[in-house]
């Protein structure tokens, strides 16, 4: 997935600051867990959030991606989403303190 923000902020005349990005930013994914990355991307709008950060994702929005998408092993690709979930639940809401 190609991340068109700065493009998008120029248009409308911004600039946004450019984050460094460390050496190592780069990772490579299995072929085999490619749809999960791409469904996880996805759902970045789809998370539940509380007074302490996030809590999950929001499964509604989950199923419905998966049916539009028309996921064919729907249980194999929410297992991998939740493996990403709760390793994302920890960092992200580690930055958020």
């Amino acid at each position: 997935m190609v991340d068109e923000t700065a493009d998008d902020a120029a248009a409308f005349g911004l600039a946004l600051p450019q984050p460094e990005r460390p050496a190592d930013a780069d990772f490579e994914v299995l072929p085999d867990n490619w749809p999960i990355v791409q469904m996880f991307l996805r759902l970045q709008t789809q998370w539940r959030t509380a007074m302490n950060g996030l809590v999950g994702l929001d499964y509604g929005g989950v199923e419905w991606l998966l049916r539009l998408y028309e996921v064919e092993d729907p249980r194999s690709l929410l297992e991998g989403l939740q493996v990403m979930e709760a390793a994302a639940i920890v960092k992200l809401n580690e930055r958020a303190k």
